[in-house]
């Protein structure tokens, strides 16, 4: 199974780095750079056939979709990690108060949502659409720092260790699937 992923385009708290999580914010009017990234990564779309063009249950994610001309179908395993607290706050701050943990162990984290419990949405997704053959995901930084992570290594725990820019696009190959 072919998994091409797309970052949501920048919102104003990608901007002023703050942590979205679960708040639901629009992106921001596109500048000529986007567009222009958007032109590049639309022509190496178009060489390929989806299956499925999938979004999260959250706004940017759809409408990034729609600013690459796709009608996206909602899946909310690939809805962002809920940061709990820390949503709204800026990223230096849950750094300060994780460290090591963050980049090293991030399995063993709760906020809003245990990060181990991403790591059986991605795994239950990867599950449910075992099937296809390519697969067209908008979707957010730490799910799919996250799924990087667990391609590369079998678990989550490198996913802070990566980045992933707004309008960055990925693909990842998965030969097989545990359950």
């Amino acid at each position: 199974m072919d998994i091409t992923v797309i970052r949501h385009l920048p919102t104003e708290w990608n901007i002023i780095q703050r942590l979205q999580g679960k708040r639901d914010f629009p992106i921001l009017p596109l500048t000529e750079k986007e567009q222009m990234h958007i032109a590049k990564n639309a022509k190496l779309l178009s060489e390929k056939s989806f299956d499925h063009v999938l979004c999260s249950s959250l706004l940017r994610t759809k409408q990034t979709a729609e600013h690459y001309g796709y009608t996206p179908v909602q899946e909310a395993l690939l809805d962002e990690l809920d940061f709990g607290p820390f949503e709204g706050r800026p990223k230096d701050e849950l750094l300060s108060e994780y460290g090591e943990l963050w980049s090293e162990q991030p399995e063993k984290i709760v906020l809003g949502e245990s990060l181990s419990n991403l790591k059986k949405r991605i795994i239950y997704f990867l599950n449910k659409y075992n099937n296809a053959s390519h697969l067209l995901v908008f979707g957010h930084g730490s799910w799919i720092r996250a799924l990087r992570s667990y391609h590369r290594f079998g678990h989550i725990n490198a996913m802070n260790k990566m980045t992933v820019k707004n309008n960055e696009c990925i693909s990842l190959e998965f030969i097989t699937v545990d359950i």
